[in-house]
């Protein structure tokens, strides 16, 4: 079974279907479909998805939905001048990268309203320099809180009696959307852009908001 291509921006309104499914659960969920896939034989070619990355901000943002994307198994591409980053993953993946990511920016953009603009004290606005540092930090956090409850997962599934067969069928899973990757985008470069985070302030808002973040993706879970 072909996998459905599917070009579009991230529907904002999708966040909440996303109420009550922990990362944990969706990264468990993950590993189930590609046991049971690998188990029935099925051949599902991995699919894509284009969402939306725009300005203000583009580099944190980017980042943050790569943190996401890797987290899910997917891959992440980047058309920083088109606005927009191609998620490459299989349909369950990449279905709970948009509506997770989707979330995380809600948060992200109500912690950012919350806080307010800034000055230096000669008068001057720092408010860009607090807010690009505030989703750097902001990201950075996510990534590794994502990470930890990823390899949690997949440490619990081993555990469970399904180590010897789930190593092999993630590693093909993971072939199977590199060579999608490949496919639709050939030969990439790759060029490292650093992401300037300057603002102290802004970091640590920044950092406290993603550990308060809901990684369910509930309405309004900052505090």
């Amino acid at each position: 079974m072909r996998g459905r291509d599917r070009l579009h921006a991230a529907p904002v309104g999708r966040w909440r279907a996303l109420t009550g499914k922990a990362q944990q659960l969706m990264a468990q969920h993950s590993i189930d479909v590609a046991l049971l896939a690998a188990g029935r034989g099925d051949r599902e070619v991995p699919g894509r998805v284009r969402i939306t990355v725009d300005a203000p901000y583009q580099e944190p943002k980017a980042i943050l939905l790569q943190a996401v994307a890797e987290a899910n198994r997917c891959r992440v591409v980047w058309s920083k001048q088109m606005g927009f980053s191609t998620v490459v993953g299989f349909a369950s993946d990449v279905e709970a990268v948009e509506l997770l990511y989707t979330s995380l920016m809600v948060q992200a953009q109500s912690a950012l309203q919350a806080a307010g603009a800034r000055t230096r004290g000669d008068g001057v606005s720092r408010t860009r320099s607090f807010r690009q540092s505030f989703l750097v930090a902001y990201a950075t956090r996510i990534d590794e809180r994502l990470k930890r409850v990823t390899e949690q997962a997949t440490e619990a599934a081993s555990e469970g009696g399904r180590g010897t067969s789930l190593l092999p069928v993630l590693a093909s899973w993971a072939e199977s959307v590199e060579e999608r990757v490949d496919e639709l985008f050939g030969e990439l470069s790759y060029r490292h852009s650093s992401v300037h985070a300057r603002d102290r302030e802004g970091w640590a808002h920044g950092t406290e908001a993603a550990d308060r973040a809901d990684l369910h993706g509930r309405a309004g879970a900052l505090g």
